[in-house]
């Protein structure tokens, strides 16, 4: 798993935010298990039809990236260049 997409994924804000990415308007929530293994993300373009949204389990410490019926490589992109602007 690739360490910039880990450090990117753990300052995101937890519960809603809206921010950018690509140049468009995204909301964004992200939800952490208490335990610390779970980590699921759900963006949608504000005002487009481009969502995002995966779950990321953290199985004997590693990190598995399961996207929901879309490419890891977009997950990991949007992680990368998602800037939150305020939270809600």
């Amino acid at each position: 798993m690739d360490e910039k997409f880990l450090i990117a994924l753990a300052e995101l804000p937890t519960g809603y935010s809206r921010g950018s990415y690509c140049g468009g308007s995204w909301g964004v929530t992200v939800e952490r298990s208490e335990d610390g293994r779970r980590v699921k993300l759900y963006g949608e373009a504000l005002g487009g039809d481009d969502h995002v949204s995966f779950n990321l389990y953290r199985v004997a410490g590693e990190p598995r990236l399961k996207p929901c019926e879309m490419p890891k490589e977009k997950v990991i992109e949007f992680v990368l260049r998602y800037k939150p602007s305020e939270r809600c």
